[in-house]
C-alpha cells in the first residue's frame, strides 16, 4: 500500500513498494521550482505520484534529479516529459546501455542465465509489468560531474556523487534548510555481483563523505526515513563490522565471536546477515 507523505514544510515523498521493487519518489517544493528525485520504476509508478500530489495542490515538478541509473529509478522518465532531468555523467552513461536491450520475458530470461541480469530485478519487472511492456529509455537532458547546488526559492538542493558499492554513479540529495539526505540506494549492499557484497573500502569512503552532510532525516528509497539517532546506529554497524572484516581477514567466525564480545548479546538476524555481506566483499567480488 503506497502512502504520500511529508516532512517539514517542503518535501513530500511516495513510500516504497517491496513487491515490484517501487522505490520511494521524492519532491521538494520551492518557492519559485519543484524538484522531484527519482523517476519511478514504471511511467504508471510516475504518474500515481505526480497525481497524488495534485490532489494536494503540490505543484507540478520543474527539474527531475536521478540517484542512479538501476531501472526501478528510471522507468518512469517518459512520463514526465518536457522538464529538465539531472544525472551525473556515468548515470547517462549507464542509461545508454539499456536502450537497445528487450524487457520480454524471454529476454529477462537469458540475460539472467548469462549473468548480466539478477533474478530480482527480472522477477520485479515482470511484476510491474505484468500485460504490455513498452519500455523506453528516456535519457536525462543535463548531466553534471561531482557536485550541483539549486536554489528552488528558499529551499537549497544539494546534488553530490558519493559512489558505494551498490552503484559507482550514486547520487544523494541534500535538502540543506530542511536537515534532509535522500540517500537513494547508495548505503544498500552491490546486490549485482554472484554473491550479495558490502566492499570495505568503497563503503567506508561513502560514510566518509556521507558524514558532511548535517542531516536529521535520512532517507532510504527502499526502506523508509530514519532519525538521526537510527542511521547512526546504521553506520555504527557498517564502520564496526567494516574493521572485524578487516581485522579477521573475513573469518565470520572470529568476526562473530569478536562483535558478540563487544555488544555483550547474540547478533540479530541483521547484523549476521550485514556481516556476511562484508564476508563476501573479501571474497573477490
Amino acid at each position: 500500500m503506497q502512502t504520500i507523505e511529508k516532512i517539514g514544510e517542503r518535501f513530500w515523498y511516495q513510500t516504497p513498494v517491496s513487491e515490484t521493487d517501487r522505490p520511494i519518489l521524492g519532491m521538494v517544493v520551492g518557492n519559485e521550482k519543484t524538484l522531484m528525485i527519482d523517476a519511478g520504476n514504471s511511467e504508471a509508478h510516475a504518474k500515481y505520484f505526480l497525481d497524488e500530489l495534485a490532489s494536494r495542490q503540490v505543484p507540478k515538478p520543474d527539474i527531475l534529479a536521478l540517484t542512479h541509473w538501476h531501472w526501478d529509478h528510471i522507468f518512469g522518465l517518459p512520463a514526465l516529459g518536457g522538464i529538465i532531468s539531472l544525472a551525473y555523467t556515468e548515470t547517462k552513461e549507464a542509461m545508454e546501455k539499456l536502450i537497445s536491450l528487450s524487457w520480454s520475458d524471454e529476454a529477462l530470461d537469458e540475460r539472467v542465465e548469462a549473468g548480466t541480469e539478477i533474478e530480482f530485478c527480472a522477477a520485479a519487472i515482470k511484476k510491474e509489468f505484468p500485460h504490455e511492456r513498452n519500455i523506453t529509455i528516456a535519457l536525462p537532458t543535463m548531466t553534471f560531474e561531482g557536485r550541483m547546488e539549486i536554489d528552488l526559492g528558499g529551499v537549497t538542493c544539494i546534488l553530490q556523487h558519493v559512489g558505494g558499492g551498490h552503484a559507482s554513479d550514486s547520487v544523494v540529495i541534500y535538502i540543506k534548510e530542511e536537515k534532509i539526505l535522500f540517500l537513494g540506494d547508495c548505503i544498500y549492499a552491490d546486490i549485482f555481483s554472484p554473491k550479495t557484497n558490502y566492499p570495505i573500502q568503497k563503503t567506508r569512503d561513502l560514510l566518509n563523505q556521507l558524514e558532511a552532510f548535517e542531516a536529521e532525516t535520512y532517507v532510504l528509497s527502499h526502506s523508509g526515513t530514519l532519525s538521526k539517532e537510527k542511521y547512526q546506529k546504521e553506520v555504527a554497524l557498517l564502520r564496526t563490522m567494516a574493521s572485524l572484516t578487516e581485522e579477521f581477514k573475513g573469518d565470520s567466525v572470529k568476526i562473530k565471536q569478536a562483535y558478540e564480545g563487544n555488544l555483550g548479546r547474540e547478533l540479530t538476524e541483521n547484523e549476521l546477515e550485514t556481516m556476511q555481506y562484508f564476508v563476501n566483499g573479501t571474497q573477490g567480488q
